[in-house]
């Protein structure tokens, strides 16, 4: 059994080569039903002033940022992503793979105006073969990667995680490229927080993007959005419903709603099918799943997006409503029924996984820990008793989580909350649940 180690044209003025298409290709360019976010990104782009986050006005032959993809049951999904696009410029990326010396185009896609993503989704993909692939749009921008044959036959699998990548370092990464790259894992998992740039999804992922590409383009990644990646502080999804404040601690999202589908199928659309597709509120969909790679069971959850809001629902007892600082409060007073942590899709989804595939050490990916691993929020004197955005609370849907992991005797790797920690977690009595790894966060 193996186991497992732990990113012109100037309404008239053309910059660069962009090409001149025909009256047939050309697509009108989509109008942002938001105005308040991505703004960077959207509409007349290119009017935008200067950005600390990232140059969007790219050469032409530069516009396709980068690739990430993943294999499962024989199906190839891989995500294109561009830069922002010129009125006048094609919105189609080919998908092509390379046979001996010769390149194969196999796929064509439209670019979505929203987020500047597409998504290629080749069927009968055979996983035993590593085969070299190249997106490539108009006469001369290209990304090359390889697709790698599943591990299946490798003792040890290697799994690189991160979470949480700072936004205070506009730098390259090329210290984690290079130690990660020796270790060469076999998959890479982003456990959320790829940007702090809140409003500006498409121009910070880009960025990041471009920091972590040379990991990403020969090995399958998985990457799933948490809290500040859809422009809030913190998220409690509550089935999709509206935020009322920024601070959506009374639950759901606070921005558009194609905001947050856009953040979405960026960062997830190449992860495989869902194991139930049906959207929440607002029309946001989802993306929970599980991916088989060297033998291993991947479960990859959404954490935040069924989650109970706190605001209105238990007793406050601190400044906030998700962080309680009273050191004699009692647990059971914010233990209350009808609170959601997973939600019961989930929760069906890990018992219907457990049972599957039992000969495989399992493993569950997901945006943060079922405990709060760190205390600390912010100054010294800030120490929280208990703090509502991790998973420890609600209690009930966090034991039920817990209880559906030890089913599938599986281990738990998250990110979130900054501190590096491996912990054996409690249900009903101490270190009677499964075992817990909380990557370390690269905020500050």
């Amino acid at each position: 059994m193996a186991r497992i180690a732990a990113l012109i044209c100037f309404l008239g003025v053309t910059l660069g080569c962009q090409p001149t298409l025909k009256t047939e290709d050309k697509i009108p360019p989509v109008v942002a039903p938001f105005s308040d976010v991505d703004t960077l990104s959207i509409n007349d782009w290119w009017n935008r002033g200067p950005s600390d986050i990232i140059d969007l006005k790219v050469d032409r032959n530069q516009v396709v940022a980068f690739g990430m993809y993943t294999v499962a049951k024989g199906v190839l999904k891989l995500t294109a992503q561009l830069y922002p696009l010129y009125p006048d410029e094609s919105r189609e990326v080919t998908l092509s793979i390379r046979e001996g010396n010769e390149w194969k185009k196999i796929q064509k896609q439209k670019v979505n105006d929203l987020g500047w993503s597409t998504l290629f989704r080749v069927e009968n993909w055979d996983p035993a073969i590593d085969v070299p692939y190249r997106l490539s749009h108009g006469k001369d921008a290209a990304f090359e990667g390889l697709i790698r044959k599943d591990p299946i036959n490798k003792d040890e699998i290697v799994v690189a995680a991160f979470s949480c990548n700072s936004n205070k370092d506009r730098g390259d990464r090329q210290n984690y490229i290079r130690n990660v790259g020796f270790q060469n894992p076999d998959l890479l998992f982003f456990a959320g927080d790829q940007s702090y740039d809140h409003k500006e999804h498409t121009a910070a992922w880009l960025k990041f993007g471009l920091q972590f590409r040379d990991l990403f383009r020969d090995r399958p990644c998985i990457t799933i959005p948490d809290d500040h990646d859809v422009g809030q502080g913190n998220v409690w999804g509550e089935n999709g419903k509206k935020a009322s404040t920024p601070d959506g601690n009374d639950g759901g999202y606070f921005y558009h709603p194609e905001y947050v589908k856009m953040v979405d199928r960026c960062q997830t659309a190449h992860l495989p099918d869902p194991f139930d597709p049906t959207p929440v509120q607002q029309g946001i969909g989802v993306y929970y799943t599980s991916l088989m790679l060297g033998g291993i069971d991947f479960a990859i959850l959404e954490d935040r997006k069924f989650k109970s809001g706190p605001k209105g629902k238990i007793p406050q007892q601190g400044p906030r409503p998700d962080h309680i600082l009273n050191p004699e409060y009692d647990p059971a007073s914010i233990d209350l029924p009808g609170l959601e942590l997973l939600g019961k899709r989930q929760e069906d989804f890990l018992d219907y996984w457990a049972t599957q595939n039992k000969d495989a050490l399992k493993v569950v990916l997901s945006q943060t820990g079922f405990c709060g691993g760190a205390h600390l929020h912010g100054k010294k004197e800030n120490r929280l008793h208990a703090d509502l955005d991790s998973n420890g609370w609600p209690q009930r849907g966090r034991n039920r989580a817990l209880e559906a992991i030890k089913k599938a005797h599986a281990i738990h790797i998250a990110g979130d909350q900054h501190l590096a920690t491996l912990i054996h977690h409690g249900i009903d009595e101490y270190d009677d649940g499964p075992l817990g790894f909380c990557g370390a966060g690269n905020r500050q």
